[in-house]
């Protein structure tokens, strides 16, 4: 890839992997999937990955989803993670809302990409919301899965018992295959999880002010059984806003927990086909 978005973009590949720039000359490692019958004229989707992860842990999701959609599908991995250059900074109380005018702009200007629908995961729906409080013209709608709208007892709770899980070196080991295979990217990636969320300073943070400022239509989608978060998040990210009445949507799937693309991916596929065809018939 390496600043030759045009070639991706022309590809007959199925899936196409390489390196942007930032505006700051940092390597971010990108992928694009694309389908087999790809709609006309159609807004890619995005893909914003959750607070460990990472391009490769969204396994073959990207791919069933751009086939099914008949959407080109991206995704990216953050700074500090997967394969993008190592974060050298601890992350601030507000990386939730910089993601915004960080990675994923430029992401969408290196691959002159106008508009996008974002698909996040956790923490990356927090971040799509943000971005597209922040970008409304570039931001056409945002699909979110398990993400969180604030600080919850019950999202500390299960960042408390991960952070416990990951004292093991094993689990530590097993997350840095996904970053490199770098013990020190792994631990970064974990603390910007778990000493972010569990900081006092962090506890009155909240989505309502972004939420406050959509002007795209959203989808948000949770597991009944998610340990990092209560249906009280996708409600307030569906019904919250005045702005967009009528275009926020929740989705509650039973039986799942933190995440349903991999615990029942066909009813997650099938919840954000109805989206897509709903927003953008005929496409």
């Amino acid at each position: 890839m390496h600043n030759d978005a045009m070639s991706l973009f022309g590809s007959v590949m199925k899936s196409t992997a390489g390196t942007l720039l930032d505006k700051q000359g940092r390597k971010i490692h990108v992928r694009i999937w694309e389908p087999t019958m790809r709609k006309h004229n159609c807004v890619p989707l995005m893909l914003l990955h959750d607070s460990l992860g990472a391009v490769e842990l969204w396994r073959d999701f990207p791919a069933q989803l751009s086939e099914r959609t008949g959407y080109m599908v991206v995704a990216y991995d953050r700074l500090g993670f997967g394969k993008s250059v190592l974060n050298p900074v601890r992350i601030g109380r507000n990386f939730i809302r910089d993601e915004a005018l960080l990675s994923l702009s430029d992401v969408l200007k290196g691959l002159q990409m106008e508009k996008a629908i974002l698909f996040g995961h956790s923490v990356g729906g927090g971040m799509a919301l943000a971005a597209a409080a922040q970008l409304p013209d570039r931001i056409a709608a945002v699909i979110t899965e398990s993400a969180q709208a604030f600080v919850e007892d019950r999202t500390l709770e299960g960042i408390r018992a991960a952070r416990k899980n990951f004292a093991d070196p094993v689990q530590l080991a097993r997350l840095a295959k996904y970053h490199g295979n770098d013990l020190e990217k792994a631990r970064w990636v974990l603390d910007a999880w778990t000493e972010t969320w569990l900081a006092p300073e962090f506890a009155g943070w909240s989505l309502e002010e972004d939420l406050r400022k959509l002007r795209c239509p959203v989808l948000a989608m949770h597991g009944d059984l998610d340990e990092f978060g209560s249906g009280r998040h996708p409600e307030m990210i569906a019904g919250l806003p005045s702005a967009f009445a009528g275009q926020g949507e929740c989705v509650m799937f039973e039986g799942c927990g933190h995440v349903p693309h991999r615990e029942n991916p066909a009813l997650v596929l099938e919840t954000v086909m109805g989206f897509l065809n709903r927003h953008f018939p005929g496409k």
